[in-house]
């Protein structure tokens, strides 16, 4: 990867949000938020990327005449410019609220190496120099946008590169010559030397910084049922400490497009600065999530006979229900029956000051199969629970955790008689806790990824949950190639 855009970039664009609404009077699923810790870490590593590539630069050579007593009239050559080693000391980036942010560089230092040559008629002489560049400052505006797709943008503007000082140790202690460079060269070499600055910061945001911020993803696959929609809903926003950017969250179906019925909560973030990000991720996320996985029938389920653990009081026959259920029996003697449940609607989960919940309502319809292979519809029941929820970080994933409460069941409709559902419910409880929910836990641990650019890594995480969203703050690290 190339220099700026593995460093500035890198750290960039990839966290960022806040709680005002996006575009269309909807708001973002999704906050990430850069604070000034974070700006200058990035900053930091984009004065190392910078390094590298002003290595690269290449300087022009610089000839021209002279008439110095009592040489007379010559000609001069200072060529083979080459800069030996940089050091950029003093780095900052800022907000710049309306456009981006505004990255300084300051008390920077370049060696420039090369060679001289001077000729006058058939006298010729020559040898090498070095250039101390002192006291370099550097700044440039970081323009950030939004494509129409959603993808996020960068340009560079209004740079300007500054030299306070420049000193010159040229080979043979010529006096006259070393004022020749100061008197005729030193002006165009400090002019040439913050241009050439100027044009490899603007190349360095075109050809390396954009690309990779295309490495944000718009869409990522979650799995063969799900993925998540991270184009931003507007070009991300710099405030007085931080830098903002909005996400649109929205977790969807890979095998159809279904509108969401409900907006993203308006989330109001704390005022924290311990780490360098902070993402907000609302219930929006995980409640679509929800309903993806509810259309899909991830959460529909079966349960027949041979699925009865053997000491079980109570088999899915028609006989074992004689005890209580006598009319079914009478019915259908000798008979093996099914259980078919599914959730009422999308479970979705509850926000509120530390404390993950829902409460999913379930539908189970109980059939007997006939030795026609035809399936009866004999009753149908209610089911009520209580689910407490635990999300956790891992790497760069939301995982989470689902600790079920007991359930209820209530006899909804019959068709052969009213009858008492314990025995059911003491089944219904078994299958749900030893099959259902690890099922579900399974899922849960795969999580969702966060919107991250190329090569960043994050660590030392902290969770805490808000009214309507999830918060985690965590620092991060540019993993260098």
């Amino acid at each position: 990867m190339k220099p700026l855009a593995g460093a500035l970039p890198s750290l960039l664009l990839r966290l960022l949000l806040t709680s005002t609404p996006g575009a269309l009077g909807t708001n973002p699923g999704l906050v990430t938020r850069i604070t000034d810790k974070g700006l200058q870490y990035v900053a930091k590593e984009g004065s190392v990327a910078l390094q590298k590539e002003l290595l690269r630069i290449t300087l022009p050579d610089f000839t021209g005449d002279f008439k110095i007593k009592p040489f007379g009239r010559g000609h001069y050559e200072f060529h083979r410019l080459s800069i030996h080693s940089c050091e950029l000391r003093d780095s900052a980036l800022r907000p710049l609220p309306g456009q981006g942010l505004s990255l300084s560089i300051s008390d920077s230092f370049i060696r420039v190496e090369g060679e001289w040559k001077v000729h006058k008629a058939f006298v010729k002489l020559h040898g090498s120099f070095d250039v101390q560049v002192k006291g370099i400052t550097i700044s440039v505006s970081l323009v950030l946008g939004r494509e129409p797709s959603g993808r996020p943008t960068v340009t560079a503007s209004g740079c300007s590169s500054h030299i306070q000082d420049v000193e010159v140790d040229i080979s043979g202690n010529l006096g006259w010559l070393l004022n020749l460079f100061h008197n005729q060269i030193e002006s165009k070499f400090r002019r040439v030397l913050e241009s050439k600055v100027c044009e490899m910061l603007q190349k360095s945001v075109t050809s390396d910084l954009q690309p990779y911020l295309q490495t944000l993803p718009v869409t990522t696959e979650i799995d063969s049922f799900a993925g998540i929609d991270y184009s931003l809903m507007e070009a991300p926003r710099a405030t007085a400490q931080m830098l903002d950017v909005m996400f649109k969250g929205e977790i969807f179906s890979r095998d159809h497009y279904s509108p969401v019925t409900f907006l993203a909560p308006v989330m109001s973030l704390p005022e924290q600065h311990d780490r360098m990000v902070y993402f907000a991720i609302s219930d929006y996320v995980f409640n679509t999530a929800s309903l993806v996985y509810h259309e899909a029938g991830y959460l529909n389920f079966s349960i027949t006979d041979d699925m009865v653990p053997p000491g079980s009081n109570i088999r899915l026959t028609t006989k074992s229900f004689r005890p209580f259920v006598p009319r079914l029996a009478r019915l259908y003697p000798n008979m093996n029956l099914e259980l078919q449940g599914a959730m009422a609607s999308a479970p979705f989960l509850n926000f509120s000051p530390g404390n993950l919940s829902s409460t999913p309502l379930m539908e189970i319809e109980g059939f007997v199969l006939l030795p026609s292979s035809v399936r009866e519809p004999v009753f149908r029941l209610g089911v009520a629970t209580n689910v407490s929820a635990m999300l956790t970080f891992n790497t760069s994933r939301i995982t989470g955790f689902l600790k079920p409460g007991k359930i209820q069941v209530e006899l909804k409709e019959s068709k052969v008689g009213v009858f008492n559902v314990e025995l059911l419910e003491a089944l219904l409880n078994y299958y749900i806790l030893n099959t259902l929910y690890p099922k579900v836990n399974e899922k849960l641990a795969e999580g969702f990824p966060l919107p991250l650019l190329k090569d960043i890594q994050l660590y030392d995480p902290v969770l805490e949950i808000h009214k309507d969203f999830l918060f985690l703050g965590t620092n991060l690290q540019y993993k260098r190639a």
